[in-house]
């Protein structure tokens, strides 16, 4: 493969690494008050997953996530907190690029309605599964570094 600048390995690493940027914004945007005391942004996903066009996400969100919405607050932007550094560092990739991918799938499922979610989702799922196919923690990762996969 020919680069140009950097290696094919490196510009992986370098997408890698900008998917985790991308993560840890979603994570720093947060209005974390907002988020764990008045549970503003599950409030908002139970609104939309109520007017949802397709019933499974309508009932799977009153099962999954609306019982459970402080919980659920802290978990979707940990989540993000944790995809953003693993990504970053390169440690735990492959588990961190299927963990995004799905998360991604998740949201762009519940804003089927919203094409600008739906562009950052599809977006970032490719790039997770660019990344995962072509084994991007090979190069500045802590998984290269400790021999992991």
């Amino acid at each position: 493969m020919d680069a140009i600048w950097l290696s094919g390995a490196e510009w992986l690493a370098v997408l890698r690494i900008g998917l985790g940027l991308w993560w840890l914004e979603s994570w720093r945007h947060k209005d974390k008050k907002a988020w764990f005391e008045r549970g503003s942004g599950i409030k908002w996903a139970a609104d939309i997953a109520a007017e949802h066009r397709w019933s499974a996400v309508r009932s799977g969100f009153d099962t999954v996530v609306a019982p459970r919405p402080r919980t659920m607050a802290y978990v979707v932007a940990y989540a993000e907190l944790a995809l953003g550094l693993g990504l970053i560092a390169g440690f735990l990739t492959p588990v961190a690029l299927v963990a995004g991918a799905l998360l991604n799938l998740v949201y762009f499922t519940l804003m089927i309605h919203d094409w600008a979610e739906q562009g950052q989702n599809s977006m970032m799922a490719l790039i997770s599964l660019v990344a995962l196919f072509a084994m991007a923690w090979q190069t500045w990762s802590l998984d290269s570094a400790l021999g992991l996969f």
